[in-house]
Formats: structure tokens, sequence, C-alpha cells
């Protein structure tokens, strides 16, 4: 059962400045704000406007925001919130998409959904924004359908040119702002080059990327543990990879070859 309304969310415990009226960047009209609308529309000219003065800080740490605060808790992470914030129902309106883009495509969804647990994994133990990891672990492959019709291929160079447009009009319509779009973008742009990118939400959804293809039969053998050291790029990755080899080591030890489950082909 929800609980009571929190008192930073019940207007009966607000402050006379929790109300505030502010102007229109577009047509200079006064706009009312509320502090928990995170935007509204100018009375004016109609425009959408963010709430400069939005603070929904309850957003971070409480286990009922999503259910006290809807899509703002979402809106919250993904406009105005702090870096570290995430949004459970931002990230599940980005893996919607991402079955809209793909459509029954079932083995890219599911390399997708993989990639997201690993880099969510990886997450819990690198200090990374959350919001720029899931979105683009959820989004690095989804250019690939429009490689394919443009191209004729969907090799990666293909896949790094059509994606970052198809995820910025995702992100948009989910308002996500400017800067983390951009930086989302760029992580799809190089998620098989690497070329000039380097953050740290970068390395994890490399890492969590490889870790899904560490036994894509296309990339021959296994790595052995330097090339583990080389290729992943956070501490934790490498022992997940590490980790998932000797499993798979003891695993083809102990059944017999014919018994072994072929891998799925590589959604790449």
């Amino acid at each position: 059962m929800l609980p009571n309304r929190c008192p930073g969310q019940d207007p009966r415990f607000w402050k006379p400045t929790d109300i505030a009226e502010r102007l229109c960047p577009s047509c200079g009209a006064a706009i009312e704000f509320w502090k928990d609308d995170v935007r509204r529309p100018c009375p004016a000219c109609g425009a959408v406007v963010a709430n400069p003065g939005f603070d929904l800080g309850c957003a971070a740490w409480c286990q009922y925001a999503d259910r006290c605060l809807g899509d703002a808790a979402a809106d919250a992470a993904g406009q105005v919130a702090p870096a570290g914030q995430g949004g459970q129902a931002l990230r599940d309106g980005l893996i919607d998409a991402m079955k809209d883009v793909f459509g029954d495509d079932g083995r890219r969804i599911r390399h997708a959904l993989r990639v997201l647990g690993y880099a969510e994994r990886i997450l819990a133990a690198e200090p990374a924004d959350p919001l720029v990891v899931k979105a683009a672990a959820v989004l690095h492959d989804i250019g690939i359908r429009e490689a394919e019709a443009k191209h004729g291929s969907s090799g990666a160079r293909f896949q790094e040119l059509e994606g970052p447009p198809i995820a910025r009009g995702i992100l948009e319509r989910r308002g996500v702002v400017a800067e983390r779009i951009d930086h989302i973008c760029r992580i799809i742009a190089e998620h098989h080059s690497a070329r000039t990118i380097d953050t740290p939400e970068f390395r994890i959804l490399w890492d969590a990327d490889h870790l899904v293809n560490l036994f894509d039969e296309a990339s021959g053998p296994p790595p052995g543990g330097a090339t583990v050291e080389r290729v992943f790029r956070t501490a934790t990755g490498r022992t997940i990879a590490l980790g998932l080899l000797d499993a798979e080591a003891q695993r083809s030890d102990d059944e017999p070859a014919d018994a072994r489950p072929r891998p799925e082909p590589p959604a790449r």
C-alpha cells in the first residue's frame, strides 16, 4: 500500500517560495510554477518551459519515488536532477522504444537487455552517471536496422553512423537534457571503435558489450587472461570476464562436447 504523501510533496507543508513565477524565455510572459512542476506550457505562446526552480531530490533515494511521483521521477533524472540519479520509468520507456525499433528481432532485443544487465552490474561498483550508462546500454545498437536498410550492412561503422540520430530523437522525446543526450550519442557513435571517447560511462558500456560477446563463435575461441586485461576497461568488467571464463572452462571440462549448447549467433 502506498504510504501517506511525503511532506516534501504535500502542499500543506509548502512555503510561499515553493510557488513562483518565471518568465517564458520565448515570449517573456509570466508562468506560474509549483515546486514539483518539471515543466509547464507558457499560457501566452504555448512553449514548454522547464522549471528552473524544480527540486525533487527525494527521487534519488526514496523507494516509493516511482509510485509516488510517476513520470516526474523519471523527468527528474532525465532533465534536471544531478548526475547519479537514474529513473526506473525512463529506463523502462527507453527499453520500450528500443523494442519498437527492433520489432520482431528478438535476438537484438535480447542482446541489448543483456548488455544493460551487465552495465547495471558494473555500475554498482564503478562511479558513473547511471542515466547515461543505462540509456547507452539500451540504445547502443539502435542504428542496426537503419544501417542494413541504407547501406546493406550492419557493420560497425554503419551502426556508429546511423545510431546516434535515432537515439537522439528517442531521448529528446523523453525530455533528457541536451548535455546527457550528447554524451549518450557520443558513446553510441564510438561503441565499436573507441576513437576519441574514454569517459567512465563509455568504459562501462564497452565492457558490458564485450561481456555479452565474450563467447561469440564469430570471435573465435574465448580470450585468455592477458587479452581480458588488455580489452576490458574497468576493474569490475575484468573481474566479471575472468569469472565467466573460469566458469566456462570448468563447464567444458565437466561436460562432453556433444552435450554443450551452441552459443546464440552474435548480435552486433
